[in-house]
């Protein structure tokens, strides 16, 4: 049995144990209120040192972190998008880079990089405005230029392509790729004189090189001149029959050549050497329709997407596929998904009216036809100003800075 000494020095410990245990609590808890915050400015250094080193999974989680502390940091977006755009990750590049444009409206470098995100991801329309306004800051700069030229080019403006490249051309002339979109883009403006001009200093500098043929034969490609097309295209895949897109593009010079057999067997060339491409495969599957190879043509074209969900005319030639093979209901979504991408599609829509017809989708049908029509005659009407040598007002000029 415990003496009265034992108790005693028993509670005694008992007593200091606790009085411990709460210090150490207490010491933890001050220690705890005495820690500083996070500083966003270290964070950010640290998550630029991860970015400058290509480690991007903990550069974004740095960035992430700074904006949780402060929402309002431009610079924090801007290098966000940085990190998503060199993973290429393009939508998310371009929501970071608004919101950092939000913040920071008047900053070039957020422009540049936007307009970069849409032109990586060949939306070569919506990188026109951040490009325009970063020239306008900047008009000097050359990348800026030639990146609004190029984007207007593409964009099938040969008029302000010109206007913008003009500048250019002294310091590009030994540019192929450059030369290459001013003789096209001189070419398509009537601009005889400049087009030659521009093609003879591509032979002078490419030389007879298979990358020289390619460029010259895409040129005489784009302005539908076919024989010189096959020529240098031909030359090009016997100087390197492994060039990229040579044998696409001789694949589009058969097929206009009504040479299917061939354009089928250049495609599948193409295929072989840029699998990652969806171009070949879209139109592999656009002739099968025309030759009435209905299932091949369905499964190369969703190959196609599968590669890039936004082609208009696979998703198109999908919904015919199942018009064609008497499946309008499954036709339907594909029409739908083109016209969202091609909404001024008078084809789309006539061929979408037809398979609510088929379904019974009276009301839809006629709304579809009637647009089909209007779109039409508004072509008509634009055809005939041109050939008549009227023109509707010419489109503004960039702004001056």
């Amino acid at each position: 049995m415990m003496g009265v000494k034992e108790l005693g020095e028993l509670k005694r410990a008992s007593i200091l144990s606790i009085a411990s245990l709460l210090m150490a609590i207490l010491s933890s808890a001050v220690g705890a209120c005495q820690q500083s915050p996070p500083n966003p400015q270290k964070l950010f250094e640290e998550a630029e040192r991860a970015l400058s080193i290509h480690d991007y999974t903990r550069a974004e989680q740095g960035f992430r972190e700074v904006l949780k502390i402060n929402p309002q940091s431009a610079a924090a977006y801007a290098d966000l998008g940085v990190v998503y755009m060199r993973r290429s990750e393009y939508e998310r590049a371009i929501e970071a880079f608004k919101n950092a444009k939000r913040l920071a409206p008047q900053v070039a470098g957020i422009d540049l990089n936007l307009g970069l995100a849409y032109y990586r991801q060949n939306d070569f329309a919506a990188a026109i405005p951040p490009f325009k306004h970063v020239l306008r800051s900047n008009p000097n700069e050359v990348q800026e230029r030639y990146l609004l030229g190029m984007s207007y080019y593409f964009s099938d403006d040969v008029e302000h392509a010109v206007e913008t490249l003009d500048p250019l051309y002294e310091s590009q002339k030994t540019n192929l790729d450059f030369l290459y979109v001013m003789g096209v883009a001189y070419g398509r403006l009537k601009r005889t004189a400049e087009s030659t001009r521009t093609f003879e200093q591509m032979v002078r500098t490419g030389g007879d090189s298979a990358q020289l043929h390619l460029l010259m034969g895409k040129a005489h490609l784009g302005l539908d001149e076919l024989s010189l097309a096959q020529s240098d295209l031909e030359k090009a895949a016997a100087l390197d029959p492994k060039l990229h897109f040579v044998h696409y593009n001789l694949g589009v010079v058969y097929q206009k050549q009504s040479k299917p057999d061939q354009a089928v067997a250049q495609y599948k060339e193409e295929m072989l050497l840029t699998p990652g491409d969806p171009g070949s495969r879209e139109n592999l599957g656009l002739l099968y329709i025309e030759q009435g190879e209905l299932d091949q043509a369905l499964v190369i074209l969703q190959q196609a997407l599968d590669i890039d969900p936004k082609l208009y005319k696979s998703l198109d030639g999908i919904g015919k596929v199942y018009l064609r093979k008497s499946q309008p209901k499954q036709a339907i979504p594909y029409f739908q998904q083109a016209l969202v991408l091609a909404p001024d599609s008078a084809k789309m829509h006539f061929q979408l009216g037809q398979a609510y017809l088929k379904t019974g989708q009276r009301d839809k049908a006629q709304k579809e036809i009637d647009v089909a029509a209007r779109l039409q005659a508004e072509a008509r009407k634009k055809f005939e100003r041109q050939v008549s040598g009227e023109s509707s007002a010419p489109p503004a000029s960039l702004e001056k800075p």
